[in-house]
């Protein structure tokens, strides 16, 4: 990027981030996810700091908060009430701490790590241990006196417990967030977007009583008041006997421990009764946290390092279509690689081509990606404000980019499909859905490696895969003898399936893992849902006519017919079901929802062994489940499931019930 992209891109983040500080600060509601609106931020304070003659007074990185609402008194604060430089990654963090070393070679650095609660920053003052005004944050300097609203909340106690060691200062300045948990924001969900927004909107209105009725509490993270101590540390062990609540947070000697609590407290934040979007990391020594004073809008001994978020923005650098088993056609958007949940991405589904469209996409423009429930990340908004005129129009196949074959639309549906069932993509990504966990699960048997059989001649079929002999693959390239062995020996140990499994691996349109379960318990074989018509698959509950008809329509090609009858010639045996009321189904009636690592066998398998049983697996905990089975590090499933009353096994336990 040259200087004059670099400044033309730098001003239009600053006229969109202050578009949505504005809405989020003065106004309490956001257009887009604070993650999102974390990267935009991220970006232009990169480019200031890779171009520092941009950097602009008026720029946010150099703002505190938004502007007084005029129906409050202005309060001012006797030192600002700065805002922090987020941080993503350790990288950051380790380049910080150089930072931090090139200013003060000669100091060990100790640093003070606690929960970054995602509420609304107060100020508080007591005079004579009384509690007399509370502020908001405001501009950093002078904030909106919200005292009124803020005795409403019990935690924020109107007299301060005297010290333990003597007597209060005259003035005591306490500085924290007012948040509500997450159980209590369930009754308000309909109406605001998260428990940020509800507490601020809370604050920052005229009527007392409105804030009374809301169960807001409050967090003290910082004693502003200079009684002697000597690390921020000591002001967590202070603030309690105060009679605030704080956070204990963790003294770390090294980066190393800061990281280890960054991972630690991600690895619990789902279970916390607040929300958090990361940890504060400052400098523990309160004298050199004061000498190295701040940059821009941060002291400069501070950080949030911030959890990665669920949404972030980027640059769609292309669109490239892909190939699915069943012919669909996927427009797939091609990243400036970027981390979300964890993850880096550089590659996001756009699904089809009314997508394309309903979101008014061009290739260049800068987008909001997003992980919903850490799958396939999709792109979920387009920032038109930041286009500069040279972004492209998405213009969609109108044939197929491998086999060359004219696209076909059916009616009422949105796909675009590749009809050609030898297209060699459709091919290609059959056989890697043939040998996934949910299907044949052939131990070693990746994409790479059907890909590498396929370019070899080895397979075209999914039925040569049981005909292959070690000898075959010895002359592939990287296959020594215990690995052509091992391959050979998982596909021996695969030829036997369950007719669920058979079925799912066959790749029938619309027929997805219960689908396949509720035709092997109705038909009990593969001859008998092979010969059904329409009128019998359509009996059988939660198969509708568009199923059904998709269904038989398989069935009828001679090219399918033949796939079964290979793969049965091959050697695979199929293990019929139990059928539900036959009194031999152990778990029928019962519903599981699986949650956290199982130790002893995947999720999948556990997953089969359910449904062998006659039992049903569920993504979701509701008042319907029977038993969550909670292996290591369980997710937010294993808190509903108490609060509902369903019956949680550990491990062992769902080990001895199957």
């Amino acid at each position: 990027m040259n200087k004059g992209e670099a400044q033309n891109r730098i001003e239009k983040l600053k006229e969109l981030i202050n578009h949505h500080r504005y809405l989020y600060h003065v106004k309490d509601r956001q257009e887009i996810s604070e993650g999102a609106s974390d990267s935009l931020k991220h970006e232009l304070f990169q480019l200031e700091q890779q171009f520092p003659e941009f950097i602009t007074k008026d720029s946010p990185t150099q703002r505190i908060g938004g502007k007084p609402l005029s129906g409050f008194k202005k309060a001012e604060h006797s030192s600002p009430m700065l805002s922090m430089e987020d941080i993503f990654s350790e990288k950051e963090l380790q380049d910080w701490e150089k930072y931090l070393k090139r200013l003060e070679p000669s100091v060990d650095l100790e640093y003070f790590a606690e929960l970054k609660i995602d509420g609304f920053a107060i100020n508080l003052i007591y005079e004579n241990g009384i509690f007399v005004q509370g502020a908001t944050r405001g501009s950093g300097k002078i904030g909106e006196d919200v005292t009124q609203n803020l005795k409403t909340i019990e935690s924020i106690p109107l007299r301060l417990a005297p010290l333990a060691q003597g007597k209060l200062p005259r003035l005591m300045e306490i500085r924290g967030e007012v948040y509500m948990g997450k159980k209590d924001f369930e009754k308000f969900k309909s109406s605001f977007a998260n428990p940020r927004n509800l507490a601020a909107g809370s604050i920052r209105q005229l009527n007392p009583k409105l804030a009374a009725s809301r169960p807001l509490k409050f967090l003290a993270y910082d004693i502003v008041t200079d009684f002697g101590q000597k690390k921020h540390s000591e002001e967590h062990k202070v603030l309690p006997s105060l009679g605030f609540k704080t956070d204990p947070g963790k003294i770390c000697r090294n980066l190393n421990e800061v990281i280890d609590f960054w991972q630690e407290v991600n690895k619990k934040r789902e279970t916390l009764p607040f929300l958090i979007d990361g940890i504060v990391v400052s400098i523990n020594d309160n004298s050199l946290f004061q000498k190295l004073g701040k940059a821009g809008k941060s002291p400069r001994g501070i950080r949030a390092f911030k959890f990665s978020p669920k949404q972030a923005a980027t640059k769609i650098l292309d669109i490239i279509f892909q190939v699915g088993r069943t012919g669909a056609i996927t427009p797939v958007a091609d990243l400036a690689p970027v981390q979300i949940s964890g993850v880096t991405v550089s590659r996001a589904t756009l699904h089809n081509e009314d997508e394309i469209k309903r979101l008014g996409l061009k290739i260049g423009d800068t987008v909001i990606v997003g992980r919903a429930g850490d799958v396939i990340p999709d792109v979920i908004k387009v920032l038109p404000e930041l286009r500069t005129g040279k972004e492209k129009e998405v213009r969609f196949l109108k044939n197929c980019p491998v086999c060359g074959t004219k696209l076909v639309r059916r009616e009422n549906e949105v796909i675009w499909r590749c009809l050609n069932k030898n297209c060699g993509a459709r091919k290609r990504e059959f056989l890697q859905y043939f040998v996934s966990k949910k299907a044949f699960d052939i131990e070693g048997l990746g994409p790479k490696i059907t890909g590498q059989f396929q370019d070899a001649g080895l397979i075209s079929l999914a039925s040569d895969l049981f005909k292959l002999k070690k000898e075959d693959l010895l002359s592939l390239d990287r296959f020594a003898e215990k690995k052509a062995q091992n391959i050979v020996e998982a596909l021996k140990i695969s030829k036997t399936i369950t007719l669920p499994r058979f079925i799912f691996s066959l790749g029938i349109l619309h027929v997805g893992e219960e689908t396949a379960m509720d035709l092997a318990e109705y038909f009990g074989s593969i001859d008998k849902l092979s010969k059904a018509n329409i009128e019998e698959l359509e009996k059988i509950p939660n198969v509708g006519p568009k199923v059904s008809q998709s269904i038989y329509n398989w069935f009828q090609s001679a090219q399918n017919k033949k796939l079964v009858e290979d793969l049965i010639k091959a050697g695979v045996k199929i293990q019929n079901p139990l059928r539900r009321g036959s009194g031999q189904a152990k778990l029928e009636g019962k519903t599981f929802v699986l949650t956290g690592v199982l130790e002893t066998m995947s999720r999948e398998k556990a997953k089969e062994k359910i449904r062998n049983l006659g039992g049903k697996v569920t993504d979701s905990v509701s008042q319907k489940t029977s038993f969550l089975v909670a292996g290591l590090e369980p997710g937010s499933k294993l808190a509903k499931a108490q609060k509902l009353g369903v019956k949680i096994l550990s491990e062992p336990g769902f080990l001895k019930l199957i």
